[in-house]
């Protein structure tokens, strides 16, 4: 399993912050530079850049953050067209982006309201919403600082659990079935 990660449009050192406070179970390829993370076709280019040929079968789990998931979510398309394979798309605030796809979907969001309003365009599956609410860059910056709750979309259940705790948890159920 490959993880992509597409950031948003901010400093390149809250996504820094961001890597460093998980613990990764895959290899990491973060979108860095002045790409426009908002752009499917610019995420493709780079990923066509970076994966060479003969390891574009590996299955790639994709982690969006504000202006990245919708770029994210069009290259997962774009990348599942080429015959690669998408396990899943992680949206982190990815607050009025449609998340209708035939792979996972999980929505994370730095509040209620946008957790709420944002299944509206697809809930996915689990997700989480912190509470209580945090500033949107806070949520990309500091995970593991931010509590909140992690719903299953399937049958609403709520389980209390940091932001990283909830990352890790699904990128070790990704890992466990790739």
């Amino acid at each position: 399993m490959l993880i992509v990660i597409c950031p948003g449009v901010h400093p390149p050192d809250l996504t820094a912050s961001f890597v460093q406070a998980l613990d990764w179970p895959a290899e990491l390829l973060v979108l860095t530079g002045r790409l426009p993370v908002y752009s499917p076709p610019h995420i493709l280019t780079f990923l066509l850049q970076q994966i060479p040929p003969s390891q574009r079968q590996t299955p790639i789990l994709l982690i969006g953050f504000s202006a990245g998931v919708v770029g994210a979510i069009g290259a997962a398309y774009l990348w599942q067209i080429l015959g690669g394979q998408i396990m899943a798309l992680i949206a982190i605030d990815g607050w009025g982006v449609p998340l209708f796809s035939p792979f996972p979907i999980h929505r994370i969001s730095h509040d209620a309201f946008t957790h709420w309003s944002s299944a509206l365009l697809g809930a996915g599956q689990t997700s989480f919403y912190a509470e209580p609410a945090v500033a949107h860059l806070e949520l990309w910056r500091a995970p593991q600082t931010v509590c909140g709750w992690s719903v299953q979309s399937f049958a609403p259940r709520y389980h209390r659990i940091t932001a990283a705790q909830f990352l890790h948890d699904l990128l070790q159920h990704y890992q466990i079935n790739a």
